[in-house]
């Protein structure tokens, strides 16, 4: 395997570990009872802290595995990879953080879809 696919896609699945975290991990620190009174401004705040960090591995992902910059993939399978591994990571970190959270056929039928998607987002069209 190439090392920027390698690269990317591990850039790619920390960035979202990260990213997942900023978005809703102030909603599990709401639930403990941690952030229960900050006004929205701190949340934000906050968040965007975490979110900092994920723009640090976000942008090198995208560069690195940018076609036109000697990757291998172009932007719309970048973009399909990045939304699969940001549903993946999601749902790892729903049903390990949330336990009131519980995936349904519905879930699985949509995961299903999502390897189509990528399926035909990197399928070769001539």
């Amino acid at each position: 395997m190439n090392w920027t696919i390698i690269a990317t896609l591990g850039l790619l699945l920390l960035s979202n570990v990260v990213m997942t975290f900023a978005w809703y991990g102030h909603l599990k620190l709401q639930q403990m009872g941690i952030s229960t009174n900050w006004p929205l401004i701190v949340v934000i705040l906050f968040s965007w802290g975490i979110a900092f960090f994920e723009y640090l591995l976000m942008v090198p992902a995208n560069r690195i595995g940018f076609a036109e910059n000697g990757g291998p993939f172009s932007l719309i399978q970048l973009k399909v990879i990045q939304e699969v591994v940001t549903l993946t990571v999601f749902t790892v970190f729903v049903t390990v953080f949330f336990k009131n959270e519980h995936l349904h056929w519905n879930h699985f039928v949509s995961f299903i879809m999502l390897v189509f998607a990528v399926y035909f987002a990197f399928m070769k069209v001539d």
